[in-house]
Protein backbone atom coordinates (compact mmCIF):
# COMPACT_ATOMS: atom_id res chain seq x y z
CA UNK A 1 0.00 0.00 0.00
CA UNK A 2 1.41 3.37 -1.03
CA UNK A 3 1.75 6.16 1.56
CA UNK A 4 0.73 9.63 0.40
CA UNK A 5 1.89 12.70 2.31
CA UNK A 6 -0.44 15.66 2.10
CA UNK A 7 0.31 19.20 3.09
CA UNK A 8 -1.71 18.67 6.26
CA UNK A 9 0.20 15.56 7.26
CA UNK A 10 3.50 17.30 6.68
CA UNK A 11 2.35 20.13 8.86
CA UNK A 12 1.51 17.71 11.69
CA UNK A 13 5.00 16.21 11.56
CA UNK A 14 6.43 19.66 12.19
CA UNK A 15 5.10 19.58 15.75
CA UNK A 16 6.73 16.26 16.64
CA UNK A 17 9.39 16.39 19.39
CA UNK A 18 11.98 14.81 17.09
CA UNK A 19 11.77 17.85 14.81
CA UNK A 20 12.45 20.20 17.72
CA UNK A 21 15.55 18.24 18.68
CA UNK A 22 16.83 18.33 15.08
CA UNK A 23 16.25 22.06 14.93
CA UNK A 24 18.30 22.65 18.08
CA UNK A 25 21.13 20.54 16.64
CA UNK A 26 21.34 22.57 13.43
CA UNK A 27 24.04 25.27 13.28
CA UNK A 28 22.80 28.84 12.77
CA UNK A 29 22.52 29.83 9.13
CA UNK A 30 24.84 32.61 7.95
CA UNK A 31 22.39 33.91 5.36
CA UNK A 32 22.20 37.68 4.92
CA UNK A 33 18.81 39.33 5.15
CA UNK A 34 19.62 41.16 1.92
CA UNK A 35 22.44 41.51 -0.60
CA UNK A 36 21.51 45.13 -1.33
CA UNK A 37 24.35 46.75 0.63
CA UNK A 38 26.96 44.45 -0.88
CA UNK A 39 25.62 44.93 -4.41
CA UNK A 40 25.61 48.72 -4.02
CA UNK A 41 29.19 48.69 -2.76
CA UNK A 42 30.58 46.40 -5.46
CA UNK A 43 28.65 47.37 -8.62
CA UNK A 44 30.75 50.48 -9.44
CA UNK A 45 33.81 48.23 -9.90
CA UNK A 46 32.08 45.94 -12.41
CA UNK A 47 32.15 46.97 -16.07
CA UNK A 48 30.56 45.95 -19.35
CA UNK A 49 33.00 45.11 -22.13
CA UNK A 50 32.30 45.32 -25.85
CA UNK A 51 34.80 44.42 -28.53
CA UNK A 52 34.70 44.53 -32.29
CA UNK A 53 36.75 42.70 -34.88
CA UNK A 54 37.84 44.13 -38.22
CA UNK A 55 35.09 44.09 -40.81
CA UNK A 56 35.71 42.22 -44.03
CA UNK A 57 34.98 43.65 -47.46
CA UNK A 58 32.86 41.24 -49.46
CA UNK A 59 33.82 41.87 -53.08
CA UNK A 60 32.15 38.89 -54.72
CA UNK A 61 28.81 39.50 -53.03
CA UNK A 62 28.35 43.14 -54.05
CA UNK A 63 24.84 43.53 -55.42
CA UNK A 64 23.99 45.45 -58.53
CA UNK A 65 22.85 49.02 -57.81
CA UNK A 66 20.67 51.22 -59.99
CA UNK A 67 22.24 54.14 -61.80
CA UNK A 68 21.46 57.63 -60.52
CA UNK A 69 22.13 61.05 -62.04
CA UNK A 70 25.44 62.64 -61.00
CA UNK A 71 25.07 64.53 -57.71
CA UNK A 72 21.93 62.63 -56.73
CA UNK A 73 21.54 62.17 -52.94
CA UNK A 74 20.70 58.53 -53.65
CA UNK A 75 24.09 58.11 -55.30
CA UNK A 76 25.83 59.54 -52.21
CA UNK A 77 23.81 57.25 -49.98
CA UNK A 78 24.73 54.07 -51.80
CA UNK A 79 28.40 54.99 -52.06
CA UNK A 80 28.74 55.92 -48.37
CA UNK A 81 26.61 53.30 -46.68
CA UNK A 82 26.36 50.41 -49.11
CA UNK A 83 29.91 50.44 -50.46
CA UNK A 84 28.96 50.82 -54.11
CA UNK A 85 32.02 50.55 -56.37
CA UNK A 86 33.08 54.00 -57.51
CA UNK A 87 35.66 53.13 -60.13
CA UNK A 88 38.42 52.58 -57.56
CA UNK A 89 37.23 49.11 -56.56
CA UNK A 90 35.53 48.24 -53.31
CA UNK A 91 32.57 46.27 -52.11
CA UNK A 92 29.99 45.92 -49.42
CA UNK A 93 31.49 45.89 -45.91
CA UNK A 94 30.23 43.07 -43.75
CA UNK A 95 29.05 43.91 -40.26
CA UNK A 96 32.02 43.70 -37.87
CA UNK A 97 31.77 40.79 -35.46
CA UNK A 98 31.25 41.92 -31.88
CA UNK A 99 31.45 40.45 -28.41
CA UNK A 100 29.80 41.43 -25.16
CA UNK A 101 31.11 40.46 -21.76
CA UNK A 102 31.92 41.66 -18.28
CA UNK A 103 34.97 42.65 -16.28
CA UNK A 104 36.05 44.28 -13.03
CA UNK A 105 38.57 46.90 -11.92
CA UNK A 106 41.42 45.62 -9.73
CA UNK A 107 43.63 48.74 -9.71
CA UNK A 108 41.85 52.10 -9.59
CA UNK A 109 45.02 54.19 -10.03
CA UNK A 110 46.48 52.33 -13.01
CA UNK A 111 43.13 51.40 -14.54
CA UNK A 112 43.68 47.63 -14.73
CA UNK A 113 40.59 45.60 -15.57
CA UNK A 114 40.22 41.81 -15.60
CA UNK A 115 38.05 39.81 -18.00
CA UNK A 116 38.06 36.54 -19.96
CA UNK A 117 40.32 36.16 -22.97
CA UNK A 118 37.45 34.88 -25.11
CA UNK A 119 35.58 38.15 -24.53
CA UNK A 120 38.26 40.16 -26.35
CA UNK A 121 39.72 37.46 -28.61
CA UNK A 122 40.72 38.85 -32.04
CA UNK A 123 39.41 42.27 -31.01
CA UNK A 124 40.37 45.33 -33.02
CA UNK A 125 38.71 47.72 -30.58
CA UNK A 126 37.75 47.23 -26.94
CA UNK A 127 35.43 49.55 -25.01
CA UNK A 128 34.60 49.50 -21.32
CA UNK A 129 31.34 50.89 -19.97
CA UNK A 130 31.03 51.70 -16.28
CA UNK A 131 27.88 51.62 -14.15
CA UNK A 132 27.45 55.40 -14.61
CA UNK A 133 27.18 54.73 -18.39
CA UNK A 134 30.51 56.39 -19.18
CA UNK A 135 32.54 54.55 -21.82
CA UNK A 136 36.31 54.43 -22.30
CA UNK A 137 38.63 52.83 -24.82
CA UNK A 138 40.76 50.06 -23.38
CA UNK A 139 44.06 48.56 -24.47
CA UNK A 140 44.93 44.90 -24.06
CA UNK A 141 47.83 44.52 -21.63
CA UNK A 142 48.11 40.75 -21.88
CA UNK A 143 46.09 37.59 -22.36
CA UNK A 144 46.30 33.91 -21.53
CA UNK A 145 44.38 31.37 -23.61
CA UNK A 146 45.15 28.39 -21.40
CA UNK A 147 43.22 29.74 -18.40
CA UNK A 148 41.09 32.23 -20.39
CA UNK A 149 42.15 35.46 -18.67
CA UNK A 150 42.92 38.90 -20.10
CA UNK A 151 44.10 42.14 -18.54
CA UNK A 152 42.89 45.48 -19.96
CA UNK A 153 43.86 49.03 -19.08
CA UNK A 154 41.99 52.31 -19.34
CA UNK A 155 43.29 55.85 -18.94
CA UNK A 156 41.00 58.35 -17.26
CA UNK A 157 40.98 61.25 -14.82
CA UNK A 158 37.79 60.00 -13.19
CA UNK A 159 38.04 58.17 -9.90
CA UNK A 160 37.56 54.44 -10.38
CA UNK A 161 36.33 51.91 -7.86
CA UNK A 162 38.38 48.73 -7.50
CA UNK A 163 37.78 45.41 -5.79
CA UNK A 164 40.30 43.04 -4.24
CA UNK A 165 40.85 39.31 -4.50
CA UNK A 166 39.99 36.89 -1.72
CA UNK A 167 41.18 33.37 -0.95
CA UNK A 168 39.23 30.92 -3.09
CA UNK A 169 40.88 27.91 -1.45
CA UNK A 170 39.01 28.47 1.82
CA UNK A 171 35.61 28.57 0.12
CA UNK A 172 33.40 25.58 0.87
CA UNK A 173 30.62 23.88 -1.00
CA UNK A 174 27.45 25.57 0.25
CA UNK A 175 28.99 29.03 0.86
CA UNK A 176 27.07 32.02 -0.45
CA UNK A 177 28.41 33.85 -3.51
CA UNK A 178 27.35 36.93 -5.45
CA UNK A 179 27.81 37.37 -9.21
CA UNK A 180 27.66 40.72 -10.99
CA UNK A 181 27.85 41.05 -14.76
CA UNK A 182 26.35 41.97 -18.10
CA UNK A 183 24.10 39.07 -19.19
CA UNK A 184 22.80 39.34 -22.77
CA UNK A 185 24.10 42.93 -22.90
CA UNK A 186 21.43 44.12 -20.47
CA UNK A 187 23.89 45.92 -18.20
CA UNK A 188 24.74 45.55 -14.52
CA UNK A 189 22.89 42.53 -13.14
CA UNK A 190 23.29 40.96 -9.69
CA UNK A 191 22.59 37.30 -8.93
CA UNK A 192 23.23 35.21 -5.83
CA UNK A 193 23.69 31.53 -5.11
CA UNK A 194 25.98 29.07 -3.45
CA UNK A 195 29.10 27.16 -4.38
CA UNK A 196 27.81 23.88 -5.77
CA UNK A 197 31.16 22.13 -6.25
CA UNK A 198 34.87 22.79 -6.42
CA UNK A 199 37.79 21.64 -8.58
CA UNK A 200 35.62 20.96 -11.60
CA UNK A 201 37.39 19.78 -14.76
CA UNK A 202 35.28 20.70 -17.81
CA UNK A 203 37.99 19.86 -20.37
CA UNK A 204 38.46 23.47 -21.47
CA UNK A 205 42.20 23.59 -20.85
CA UNK A 206 45.21 22.05 -19.10
CA UNK A 207 44.62 23.86 -15.81
CA UNK A 208 40.89 23.32 -15.25
CA UNK A 209 40.01 23.83 -11.59
CA UNK A 210 36.65 25.59 -11.73
CA UNK A 211 34.30 26.65 -8.98
CA UNK A 212 30.76 25.54 -9.83
CA UNK A 213 27.84 27.69 -8.73
CA UNK A 214 24.07 27.82 -9.04
CA UNK A 215 24.05 31.64 -9.15
CA UNK A 216 22.48 32.64 -12.47
CA UNK A 217 25.25 33.10 -15.02
CA UNK A 218 24.32 33.71 -18.65
CA UNK A 219 25.97 34.78 -21.88
CA UNK A 220 27.57 38.15 -21.25
CA UNK A 221 28.51 37.32 -17.66
CA UNK A 222 31.85 36.02 -18.93
CA UNK A 223 34.74 37.84 -17.28
CA UNK A 224 32.63 39.17 -14.45
CA UNK A 225 33.47 38.69 -10.76
CA UNK A 226 32.16 36.17 -8.25
CA UNK A 227 32.23 37.60 -4.73
CA UNK A 228 32.18 36.11 -1.26
CA UNK A 229 30.14 37.78 1.48
CA UNK A 230 33.15 39.95 2.39
CA UNK A 231 32.99 41.55 -1.04
CA UNK A 232 36.20 39.86 -2.22
CA UNK A 233 36.58 38.36 -5.69
CA UNK A 234 36.98 34.61 -5.30
CA UNK A 235 36.24 33.69 -8.92
CA UNK A 236 36.00 34.95 -12.51
CA UNK A 237 32.76 33.80 -14.16
CA UNK A 238 33.76 32.02 -17.35
CA UNK A 239 31.44 29.29 -18.60
CA UNK A 240 28.02 27.71 -18.23
CA UNK A 241 26.57 24.31 -18.90
CA UNK A 242 23.36 24.89 -20.79
CA UNK A 243 21.54 22.76 -23.36
CA UNK A 244 19.19 25.70 -23.98
CA UNK A 245 21.72 28.55 -24.03
CA UNK A 246 20.32 30.09 -20.84
CA UNK A 247 21.12 29.54 -17.20
CA UNK A 248 20.16 26.15 -15.78
CA UNK A 249 21.97 26.67 -12.51
CA UNK A 250 25.36 25.29 -13.56
CA UNK A 251 27.98 27.99 -13.96
CA UNK A 252 31.77 27.86 -13.68
CA UNK A 253 34.28 30.40 -12.40
CA UNK A 254 38.09 30.48 -12.43
CA UNK A 255 39.26 30.43 -8.79
CA UNK A 256 41.03 33.59 -7.67
CA UNK A 257 44.01 31.60 -6.38
CA UNK A 258 44.58 30.24 -9.90
CA UNK A 259 43.97 33.61 -11.58
CA UNK A 260 46.12 35.91 -9.44
CA UNK A 261 49.59 34.62 -10.41
CA UNK A 262 48.59 34.77 -14.09
CA UNK A 263 47.26 38.32 -13.77
CA UNK A 264 50.47 39.39 -12.03
CA UNK A 265 52.57 37.96 -14.88
CA UNK A 266 50.39 39.55 -17.57
CA UNK A 267 50.75 42.96 -15.94
CA UNK A 268 54.49 42.58 -15.38
CA UNK A 269 55.54 40.88 -18.62
CA UNK A 270 52.55 41.22 -20.97
CA UNK A 271 52.48 37.42 -21.20
CA UNK A 272 52.62 34.36 -18.97
CA UNK A 273 55.83 32.73 -17.73
CA UNK A 274 54.85 29.29 -16.50
CA UNK A 275 57.06 26.66 -14.98
CA UNK A 276 57.84 23.61 -17.13
CA UNK A 277 58.91 20.13 -16.07
CA UNK A 278 59.11 18.41 -19.45
CA UNK A 279 56.99 15.29 -19.00
CA UNK A 280 53.83 13.84 -20.48
CA UNK A 281 51.68 12.38 -17.73
CA UNK A 282 48.62 10.22 -17.33
CA UNK A 283 46.26 9.09 -14.57
CA UNK A 284 47.30 6.34 -12.18
CA UNK A 285 44.45 3.83 -12.27
CA UNK A 286 43.88 1.09 -9.70
CA UNK A 287 45.32 -1.45 -12.11
CA UNK A 288 48.45 0.66 -12.71
CA UNK A 289 48.88 1.30 -8.98
CA UNK A 290 48.63 -2.43 -8.27
CA UNK A 291 51.13 -3.33 -10.98
CA UNK A 292 53.62 -0.76 -9.66
CA UNK A 293 53.21 -1.75 -6.01
CA UNK A 294 51.46 1.42 -4.87
CA UNK A 295 49.02 1.01 -1.97
CA UNK A 296 46.47 3.25 -3.68
CA UNK A 297 46.07 5.05 -7.02
CA UNK A 298 47.54 8.53 -6.67
CA UNK A 299 50.21 10.70 -8.25
CA UNK A 300 50.98 11.37 -11.91
CA UNK A 301 52.39 8.61 -14.10
CA UNK A 302 55.16 9.77 -16.43
CA UNK A 303 54.27 8.54 -19.92
CA UNK A 304 57.32 10.10 -21.56
CA UNK A 305 60.11 12.54 -20.84
CA UNK A 306 60.82 15.41 -23.21
CA UNK A 307 64.30 15.40 -24.68
CA UNK A 308 66.52 18.19 -23.29
CA UNK A 309 63.85 19.06 -20.70
CA UNK A 310 64.23 19.60 -16.93
CA UNK A 311 62.87 16.14 -16.08
CA UNK A 312 65.42 14.43 -18.32
CA UNK A 313 68.20 16.38 -16.60
CA UNK A 314 66.83 15.15 -13.26
CA UNK A 315 66.99 11.56 -14.63
CA UNK A 316 63.25 10.93 -14.51
CA UNK A 317 62.00 8.34 -16.97
CA UNK A 318 58.80 6.87 -18.33
CA UNK A 319 57.05 4.68 -15.76
CA UNK A 320 57.94 6.87 -12.77
CA UNK A 321 55.01 8.09 -10.67
CA UNK A 322 55.44 11.64 -9.33
CA UNK A 323 53.86 11.61 -5.87
CA UNK A 324 55.03 14.95 -4.48
CA UNK A 325 56.22 18.20 -6.01
CA UNK A 326 57.57 21.25 -4.17
CA UNK A 327 56.33 19.78 -0.90
CA UNK A 328 52.78 19.24 -2.16
CA UNK A 329 51.30 15.77 -2.41
CA UNK A 330 49.96 14.93 -5.86
CA UNK A 331 46.67 13.13 -5.23
CA UNK A 332 45.38 13.42 -8.79
CA UNK A 333 47.27 13.66 -12.07
CA UNK A 334 45.72 17.02 -13.02
CA UNK A 335 47.10 18.71 -9.89
CA UNK A 336 50.70 18.47 -11.12
CA UNK A 337 50.47 20.82 -14.18
CA UNK A 338 49.09 23.66 -12.06
CA UNK A 339 51.66 23.26 -9.29
CA UNK A 340 54.51 23.13 -11.80
CA UNK A 341 53.12 26.12 -13.72
CA UNK A 342 53.10 28.22 -10.55
CA UNK A 343 56.67 27.30 -9.63
CA UNK A 344 59.23 30.08 -10.30
CA UNK A 345 61.36 29.55 -13.40
CA UNK A 346 64.98 28.44 -12.82
CA UNK A 347 64.14 27.46 -9.25
CA UNK A 348 65.66 24.19 -7.98
CA UNK A 349 62.67 22.21 -6.71
CA UNK A 350 62.46 18.88 -4.95
CA UNK A 351 60.09 16.13 -6.00
CA UNK A 352 59.31 12.59 -4.93
CA UNK A 353 58.60 9.76 -7.31
CA UNK A 354 57.88 6.04 -7.18
CA UNK A 355 60.14 3.65 -9.08
CA UNK A 356 60.81 -0.08 -8.71
CA UNK A 357 58.68 -0.35 -5.59
CA UNK A 358 60.47 2.48 -3.75
CA UNK A 359 59.90 6.18 -3.20
CA UNK A 360 62.83 8.27 -4.39
CA UNK A 361 63.68 11.97 -4.41
CA UNK A 362 65.17 14.24 -7.04
CA UNK A 363 66.06 17.90 -7.58
CA UNK A 364 64.83 19.53 -10.75
CA UNK A 365 65.48 23.03 -12.12
CA UNK A 366 62.22 24.35 -13.55
CA UNK A 367 62.19 25.58 -17.13
CA UNK A 368 59.86 28.03 -18.88
CA UNK A 369 56.85 26.55 -20.64
CA UNK A 370 56.46 29.35 -23.17
CA UNK A 371 60.12 29.16 -24.20
CA UNK A 372 59.82 25.39 -24.62
CA UNK A 373 56.81 25.96 -26.87
CA UNK A 374 58.69 28.53 -28.94
CA UNK A 375 61.65 26.17 -29.29
CA UNK A 376 59.36 23.39 -30.49
CA UNK A 377 60.20 21.06 -27.60
CA UNK A 378 56.53 20.39 -26.86
CA UNK A 379 55.49 19.59 -30.42
CA UNK A 380 56.64 16.00 -29.95
CA UNK A 381 53.91 15.54 -27.35
CA UNK A 382 51.15 16.42 -29.79
CA UNK A 383 50.76 13.81 -32.54
CA UNK A 384 48.74 16.06 -34.83
CA UNK A 385 51.41 18.75 -34.93
CA UNK A 386 54.59 18.70 -36.95
CA UNK A 387 57.46 17.83 -34.66
CA UNK A 388 60.78 19.52 -34.19
CA UNK A 389 62.36 16.42 -35.75
CA UNK A 390 62.91 17.16 -39.42
CA UNK A 391 59.89 15.72 -41.17
CA UNK A 392 59.75 15.42 -44.93
CA UNK A 393 56.60 16.19 -46.86
CA UNK A 394 55.55 13.58 -49.41
CA UNK A 395 53.17 15.67 -51.49
CA UNK A 396 52.29 12.82 -53.81
CA UNK A 397 50.14 11.11 -51.16
CA UNK A 398 49.74 13.97 -48.62
CA UNK A 399 51.87 12.95 -45.65
CA UNK A 400 54.87 14.11 -43.61
CA UNK A 401 57.23 11.37 -42.46
CA UNK A 402 60.37 11.07 -40.36
CA UNK A 403 62.68 8.34 -39.10
CA UNK A 404 61.86 6.73 -35.76
CA UNK A 405 63.88 7.90 -32.77
CA UNK A 406 63.88 6.87 -29.13
CA UNK A 407 61.98 10.03 -28.20
CA UNK A 408 59.37 9.51 -30.90
CA UNK A 409 58.89 5.90 -29.85
CA UNK A 410 58.18 7.04 -26.29
CA UNK A 411 55.82 9.83 -27.34
CA UNK A 412 53.81 7.66 -29.73
CA UNK A 413 54.09 4.46 -27.65
CA UNK A 414 55.88 2.55 -30.41
CA UNK A 415 57.77 -0.58 -29.40
CA UNK A 416 61.43 -1.14 -30.16
CA UNK A 417 60.48 -4.11 -32.34
CA UNK A 418 58.56 -1.87 -34.77
CA UNK A 419 60.57 -0.63 -37.76
CA UNK A 420 59.66 1.89 -40.43
CA UNK A 421 58.97 5.60 -40.75
CA UNK A 422 56.60 7.65 -38.62
CA UNK A 423 53.75 9.67 -40.10
CA UNK A 424 53.89 13.00 -38.23
CA UNK A 425 51.28 14.96 -40.17
CA UNK A 426 48.69 14.40 -42.89
CA UNK A 427 47.06 16.58 -45.51
CA UNK A 428 43.34 16.24 -44.79
CA UNK A 429 42.62 16.60 -48.51
CA UNK A 430 45.29 14.10 -49.54
CA UNK A 431 45.13 10.48 -50.67
CA UNK A 432 46.54 9.08 -47.42
CA UNK A 433 43.86 10.79 -45.31
CA UNK A 434 41.11 9.45 -47.57
CA UNK A 435 42.39 5.91 -46.90
CA UNK A 436 42.49 6.35 -43.11
CA UNK A 437 46.20 7.00 -42.59
CA UNK A 438 46.78 9.21 -39.55
CA UNK A 439 49.62 10.83 -37.63
CA UNK A 440 51.25 8.29 -35.34
CA UNK A 441 51.01 5.48 -37.89
CA UNK A 442 54.23 3.68 -38.85
CA UNK A 443 54.82 2.78 -42.50
CA UNK A 444 56.74 -0.50 -42.36
CA UNK A 445 56.92 -1.35 -46.07
CA UNK A 446 56.12 0.15 -49.46
CA UNK A 447 55.54 -2.32 -52.25
CA UNK A 448 56.92 -5.09 -50.02
CA UNK A 449 60.21 -3.24 -49.51
CA UNK A 450 61.22 -2.11 -46.00
CA UNK A 451 61.53 1.62 -45.42
CA UNK A 452 63.45 3.35 -42.64
CA UNK A 453 63.75 6.95 -43.76
CA UNK A 454 61.92 9.65 -45.67
CA UNK A 455 64.34 9.08 -48.55
CA UNK A 456 63.29 5.44 -48.70
CA UNK A 457 59.67 6.54 -49.05
CA UNK A 458 60.49 9.04 -51.79
CA UNK A 459 62.63 6.48 -53.65
CA UNK A 460 59.83 3.88 -53.50
CA UNK A 461 57.28 6.34 -54.88
CA UNK A 462 59.63 7.52 -57.63
CA UNK A 463 60.32 3.93 -58.63
CA UNK A 464 56.60 3.15 -58.77
CA UNK A 465 56.01 6.21 -60.93
CA UNK A 466 58.95 5.32 -63.19
CA UNK A 467 57.47 1.83 -63.60
CA UNK A 468 54.14 3.43 -64.58
CA UNK A 469 52.30 2.13 -61.50
CA UNK A 470 49.17 4.07 -60.56
CA UNK A 471 49.30 3.08 -56.88
CA UNK A 472 51.58 1.89 -54.09
CA UNK A 473 50.95 -0.70 -51.40
CA UNK A 474 51.78 0.29 -47.82
CA UNK A 475 52.15 -2.00 -44.81
CA UNK A 476 51.06 0.15 -41.86
CA UNK A 477 51.46 -0.51 -38.14
CA UNK A 478 49.01 1.30 -35.87
CA UNK A 479 49.45 0.50 -32.19
CA UNK A 480 50.43 -3.07 -33.01
CA UNK A 481 47.69 -3.62 -35.57
CA UNK A 482 49.30 -4.23 -38.98
CA UNK A 483 47.38 -3.81 -42.24
CA UNK A 484 47.93 -3.13 -45.92
CA UNK A 485 46.76 0.15 -47.47
CA UNK A 486 46.83 0.97 -51.18
CA UNK A 487 47.32 4.62 -52.14
CA UNK A 488 46.77 6.11 -55.57
CA UNK A 489 49.58 8.20 -56.98
CA UNK A 490 49.10 11.60 -58.55
CA UNK A 491 49.02 11.37 -62.31
CA UNK A 492 52.27 12.48 -63.87
CA UNK A 493 52.30 14.90 -66.78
Amino acid sequence: MKTLLTAASIGMIAFAPTFALAKEAMPPLNAPATFAGLASQLSPAVVNISSTQKAEIIDDATPEFPEFPPGSPFEDFFEEFMGKPNGNGGGMPSLPPSSLGSGFVVDAEKGYIITNNHVIRDAEKVRVTFNDDSTLKAKIVGRDEKVDIAVLQVETDKKLTAVSFGNSDVMRVGDWVLAIGNPFGLGGTVTAGIISARQRDINSGPYDDYIQTDASINRGNSGGPMFNLKGEVIGINTAIFSPSGGSVGIGFAIPSDLAQPIIKQLIEYGRTRRGWLGVRIQTVTEEIADSLGLDEPYGALVASVTEDGPAEAAKLKAGDVITEFAGKTIREMRELPRIVAETPIDEATSLKYWRDGKERTAKVTIGELEKAEEDGLLALNEPNKETKTKATEIETVGIHVTSLTKMLRENFNIGDDVTGVLVTKIDLQGEAASKGIDSGDVIVEINQQSVGSAKDVQDAIEKAQKDKHSSILLLVNREGDVRFVALKLDEQE
